[in-house]
C-alpha cells in the first residue's frame, strides 16, 4: 500500500544496476518510480522495471544522464516530486541540486552547502580539521604553484602523494619517492588534472605505506541527528578504483571502530549533513589504531550492500524517508554488526589483455541465487553491453557468520555467475578472493597491483576446443551441430574423404589449426595429433546449444553462439572462440610472409571497441615505431594505438569512428630494410645520428 507521508512519484535520474536498486526499494515503499534513459537503453533493464520511462536523449551522457534540463523536465512531465540520482552522473553536482531546488523538487541528497564543501578535496581537508577529525599531514590550499609546492615538499616528508583538489577515483594522482622526481610529476600531475576535471589545483599529502582504505557509512537527518552503521574495508583497488570490498574490516577492533565512527559523524555534523554518506579514511596496517581523513562521499556508494547486509538497515529506504522530512528512528545504540558481508564488481572488461573494455550482447545469462547471496545488476540475456558508459555491470554480494564463510559463499556464487557475449572480470575476482593473503585479511591498496603478475588465468581445454569446433562448424552452414549433412569435417556416404584443417581464433591467443572428420553420427576432431571424438546431448532450456560429450565425458561448459562468435563460460570463467574464414587465414598468411620472421606486425588493430577521440596523423604521413596514431576511448578508458614499426601509414579514421575490437584501423607500410626514413637525408651518418637517441 502506498505510504502517504513519502513522495507519490521519484525520478532515478541514473542508469544500470543501481537503478535497479532504487527502483526496488521504491517499489517496497509503495513509491511510483520513473526511469530516465538514452537511444542507448532503450531496452536496458532499468527501464523495463521502473513504473514510467522518459527519454532524454542521445547515447552520450553529456547529452542524457548529464542534462540536468532534460531531467527536470521529465519529472514536470511524469510528476515526480524528487530525484534519487544513484551514484555518478549528477549525483554530487551542486548546480543540478540547485536547480532542483529552484524548480520545487527535492533532491535526495545533501544541501548544497555540503556537496560545496565536500566536493573539493582541499576544501574538506581543512573543514574537518577542525572538527576533532584526523587527517593526513600536508599542504592543501588553494592557488598553490609548482614552486611553492616544491618548497612545502620538504615539510611534508617523502615519500609524498600528489592530489588533484577537484579529483575523484584515484584519477591524477602522483606518488612520488624522491625530491629530485617532484617537479616533473607535478607538471604531469597538473596536466591531467585540467584535461579530467578542468581544474589544475594540486595539494601533497605524506604518502602512507601500505595503506588500508576503510569508509564509514553514516546517516544524518534534518534534525540534527547523526549514527554511522559501521565501517568497510576498500583497500582491494586496481588503480585506485575498488573491485572487492566488504563489512566490517578484519582489521579493527571495537574500541577503533568506536573512534573512527564518532570521526565520521563528526565530518557529517561539520556540514550539517543530511542523508547517507560515506567518510573515506587511511589507516595503515602498521598502526591501525591510527586514521587519517581522505573525503567524503556526498552521495550512495557502490558498495553500499555489504553494510545492509550486516545491520539490516535499507540505506535507500532512509534515504527517501529523510528527504521526505522524517526523523531517524534509529539510534547509534540500535546499530549492531552481525556476521560478515562481501562485495565483488562484475566488469565488462578482459582482465587477461590489461582490463581493457569489453562490449557485445548478452547471448546466455546466469546469475547466482542462495542463501546469504545477493545480486544487484542491470543484466538482461539478448542486453547490449555499449562501450559508451561506465562497465560495471552487477555486483555479488554474499554474507555468512563468519569472513571466511562469506569468502566462500562468494566463491560459489561468482561461479554460478555465466556472462556469455562479452568477457567479464569474473574469473579475476576468483582467483582475487582465494589468494592466501587476501584469506588472511592481509590487504593494503598496493596488493592487486603486486599480485596481478601471477595470476593464472585459464585458457580453453582441448576437449572444449575440439567441442567448439564441432559447433562453429555447424554455425557456418546453419546446421546443427551434430548433424553430418551440413558439416565442413570431410564426411561421406560410406566413409570419410579427407580430414578438414579449420583454423581456429580462441580468446586472445594466436589461431589454431585443428582437422575434422567424421566417424558414423559422431565428430572426429584432432588437436596436435590427438583425435577427440565428440557427442552431443540435446539441448535443455537456456543451455546454448546442448551440452557436449567429448571422449564419453560431459563437459559442463556452456557454448552459446553469438554470430560467428561462440563463448564457452563455466564456473565464472569466458572465453570467445571463433572459426576463421578462408580469406582471414589468407590475410595472416600473406602477413606472415611480407614481413621477415620476429618482425613486428604492420597492422595496427583496436584493442576494443569504442569511439575515435584523436586522429594523430593523416594518411600517408611518415610514422616512427612507437608513435601515437589515435586515440580510442571505451567506457571511461582511453587507450593510445601506436605505430609498431617505422614506415608510411594508411589510415582513414576521423573523431567521433566508432571502432570493434581487433579492428584493423592502420596499416604501416615499412621502409625497405637499410632505406632511410628521410630520402633527403645525407646518406654519411652525422655525428649525431651514430650516437644512440
Amino acid at each position: 500500500m502506498k505510504n502517504r507521508a513519502l513522495f507519490p512519484a521519484v525520478l532515478v535520474a541514473n542508469r544500470g544496476e543501481i537503478a535497479c536498486r532504487v527502483i526496488r526499494t521504491l517499489r517496497a515503499l509503495g513509491i511510483r518510480s520513473v526511469a530516465v534513459y538514452s537511444d542507448a537503453d532503450a531496452g536496458a533493464r532499468h527501464v523495463l522495471e521502473a513504473d514510467q520511462a522518459v527519454r532524454i536523449g542521445p547515447a552520450a551522457a553529456s547529452l542524457s544522464y548529464l542534462n540536468s534540463d532534460a531531467i527536470i523536465a521529465a519529472c514536470r512531465a511524469t510528476g515526480a516530486e524528487a530525484v534519487h540520482p544513484g551514484y555518478g552522473f549528477l549525483s554530487e553536482n551542486q548546480a543540478f541540486a540547485r536547480a532542483l531546488e529552484d524548480a520545487g523538487i527535492v533532491f535526495i541528497g545533501p544541501r548544497v552547502h555540503a556537496l560545496n564543501v565536500m566536493g573539493d578535496k582541499i576544501r574538506s581537508k581543512n573543514h574537518v580539521s577542525g572538527f576533532d577529525v584526523p587527517v593526513v599531514p600536508g599542504i592543501a590550499e588553494s592557488g598553490l604553484s609548482d614552486e611553492d609546492l616544491i618548497e612545502a615538499a620538504g615539510e611534508v616528508g617523502y615519500p609524498l602523494l600528489i592530489k588533484p583538489s577537484a579529483g575523484g577515483g584515484g584519477k591524477g594522482m602522483h606518488a612520488v619517492e624522491r625530491a629530485e622526481d617532484l617537479a616533473e610529476s607535478l607538471k604531469t600531475a597538473r596536466r591531467v588534472a585540467a584535461s579530467a576535471f578542468g581544474d589544475d589545483t594540486l595539494f601533497l599529502e605524506r604518502l602512507i605505506r601500505t595503506p588500508r582504505h576503510i569508509e564509514v557509512q553514516v546517516l544524518a537527518d534534518s534534525y540534527g541527528n547523526v549514527i554511522h552503521l559501521g565501517e568497510r574495508e576498500c583497500s582491494l583497488q586496481r588503480r585506485h578504483q575498488k573491485v572487492i570490498e566488504e563489512a566490517p574490516s578484519a582489521l579493527l577492533d571495537e574500541a577503533t571502530r568506536a573512534r573512527i565512527g564518532e570521526a565520521a559523524c563528526n565530518a557529517a555534523r561539520s556540514v550539517d549533513y543530511v542523508g547517507a554518506g560515506t567518510v573515506e579514511f587511511l589507516v595503515s596496517d602498521d598502526a591501525p589504531d591510527e586514521f587519517f581523513f581522505m573525503e567524503m562521499n556526498t552521495r550512495l556508494q557502490v558498495e553500499h550492500p555489504v553494510t545492509e547486509m550486516v545491520t539490516g538497515v535499507d540505506l535507500v529506504e532512509w534515504q527517501v524517508r529523510i528527504a521526505a522530512g522524517e526523523k531517524l528512528t534509529l539510534a547509534q545504540s540500535d546499530v549492531v554488526l552481525t556476521g560478515h558481508a562481501v562485495e565483488a564488481r562484475v566488469y565488462a572488461e578482459d582482465a587477461e589483455a590489461g582490463f581493457l573494455p569489453s562490449a557485445g550482447t548478452v547471448v546466455d545469462l546466469s546469475e547466482p541465487h542462495g542463501e546469504g547471496i545477493r545480486v544487484d545488476s542491470a543484466l538482461l540475456p539478448g542486453l547490449e553491453i555499449s562501450p559508451t558508459y561506465d562497465p560495471m555491470l552487477s555486483k555479488v554480494i554474499a554474507w555468512a557468520p563468519s569472513r571466511s564463510e562469506a569468502l566462500d559463499r562468494l566463491d560459489q556464487a561468482l561461479a554460478q555467475t555465466r556472462v556469455a557475449g562479452l568477457r567479464t572480470n569474473v574469473e579475476y575476482l576468483r582467483l582475487l578472493i582465494n589468494d592466501d593473503d587476501v584469506r588472511a585479511g592481509r590487504l593494503d591498496t598496493t596488493m592487486i597491483e603486486r599480485k596481478l603478475p601471477t595470476l593464472a588465468f585459464r585458457t580453453a581445454s582441448d576437449a572444449e576446443i575440439a567441442a567448439a569446433a564441432v559447433v562453429l562448424a555447424g554455425l557456418s552452414t546453419g546446421a546443427d551441430p551434430a548433424s553430418p549433412w551440413h558439416s565442413r569435417d570431410g564426411w561421406r556416404i560410406g566413409g570419410v574423404h579427407a580430414a578438414t584443417p579449420v583454423q581456429l581464433q580462441i580468446g586472445n591467443t594466436s589461431p589454431r589449426t585443428v582437422f575434422m572428420t567424421r566417424d558414423g553420427a559422431r565428430s572426429v576432431i584432432t588437436i596436435d595429433d590427438n583425435p577427440h571424438q565428440v557427442d552431443w546431448l540435446p539441448a535443455a532450456e537456456g543451455r546454448g546449444t546442448g551440452r557436449a560429450v567429448v571422449d564419453g565425458v560431459t563437459l559442463d561448459t556452456r557454448f552459446a553462439p553469438n554470430g560467428s562468435t561462440l563463448w564457452l563460460t563455466d564456473t565464472g570463467w569466458s572465453q570467445p572462440v571463433r572459426m576463421l574464414s578462408r580469406e582471414e587465414v589468407l590475410q595472416t598468411q600473406l602477413a606472415s610472409i611480407a614481413r621477415t620472421e620476429g618482425a613486428a606486425d604492420p597492422e595496427v588493430r583496436s584493442p576494443m571497441p569504442g569511439t575515435v577521440i584523436t586522429v594523430n596523423v593523416a594518411d600517408g604521413d611518415s610514422v616512427e615505431e612507437g608513435q601515437v596514431l589515435a586515440s580510442v576511448e571505451a567506457m571511461k578508458m582511453e587507450h593510445q594505438l601506436t605505430a609498431t614499426v617505422a614506415g608510411t601509414v594508411a589510415i582513414t579514421l576521423s573523431p567521433g569512428d566508432l571502432v570493434t575490437a581487433n579492428q584493423v584501423v592502420a596499416r604501416i607500410h615499412p621502409l625497405p630494410s637499410g632505406e632511410p626514413e628521410d630520402p633527403a637525408a645525407e646518406t654519411v651518418p652525422t655525428e649525431q645520428e651514430e650516437s644512440p637517441s
